[in-house]
């Protein structure tokens, strides 16, 4: 598996963007619950301690409400009058800025660990396209702590993955491990039980449906529908797979 580094614990957040992180709005309440603290007690914290002269306990009741959503230097603000982490006032991460936000690194940690400057790094944020080496994309893997899933979502790898498996499922798999493999780091026997599993789900389940509907439309349909949801069911195939653990690359 890939290693996890311990986090930077004084990231400083670029400026503030139109982008913000999924917001765990329940949890904000609860956390300010917990430690027996008012919205005003919240606004008060940020302001005085963490340089946000605009918020306001209105702003704190909006985020609690799920009404608006913090930003990402308002997220980091708000944890540390919280006393948490910002991770615990995520939603699951989606992006690569997300990731970063949830284990507290800067933009100048991430690119000085994967060896790119930090004006590329923070454009590929901006535009949630990786560009980087198999080191780097490894290096970054490990910084961030991303699983496998996570891994292929965040370097934009989704799209193509998905266009591979539903060939995969509908013609001949074994045509498609080595190109699968170029996007996700599994060594050659893993894929193959995956592949195979997933042709043979699709292939099984367009001829009971077919049997039982009594007509292409309805095998049609259904058959759409496993090919809709085609990435899913590979990263399922994954769980369920024994070899999964001795599976996993360290070198993407």
């Amino acid at each position: 598996m890939w290693r996890v580094r311990r986090p930077s614990p004084h990231p400083n957040e670029p400026s503030p963007t139109t982008t913000t992180p999924p917001f765990n709005a329940p949890a904000a309440r609860r956390l300010r619950a917990a430690l027996g603290m008012t919205p005003e007690h919240v606004a008060y914290g940020m302001r005085v301690s963490y340089g946000h002269p605009h918020v306001s306990p209105d702003h704190v009741i909006a985020w609690e409400r799920g009404a608006t959503a913090p930003s990402n230097s308002e997220l980091t603000g708000l944890a540390g009058v919280l006393w948490c982490s910002p991770a615990e006032l995520i939603g699951r991460p989606r992006t690569l800025r997300e990731h970063r936000i949830a284990r507290c690194l800067a933009p100048e940690d991430v690119a000085r660990a994967v060896g790119h400057d930090v004006h590329t790094y923070l454009r590929m944020e901006e535009t949630d396209i990786w560009r980087g080496t198999d080191r780097q994309s490894a290096a970054l893997a490990d910084l961030l702590g991303l699983g496998l899933p996570d891994f292929v979502t965040v370097t934009g790898r989704n799209t193509k993955l998905g266009e591979l498996l539903r060939s995969a499922a509908t013609t001949r798999w074994q045509a498609y491990v080595r190109p699968v493999a170029k996007l996700v780091p599994l060594d050659r026997r893993c894929l193959e039980n995956v592949l195979r599993a997933l042709h043979e789900d699709y292939q099984g389940h367009m001829a009971a449906t077919l049997s039982w509907g009594g007509g292409s439309g309805d095998a049609g349909g259904a058959g759409q529908d496993f090919l809709d949801r085609i990435v899913e069911h590979f990263w399922t195939k994954l769980q369920d797979d024994d070899d999964l653990e001795a599976g996993w690359k360290t070198d993407v």
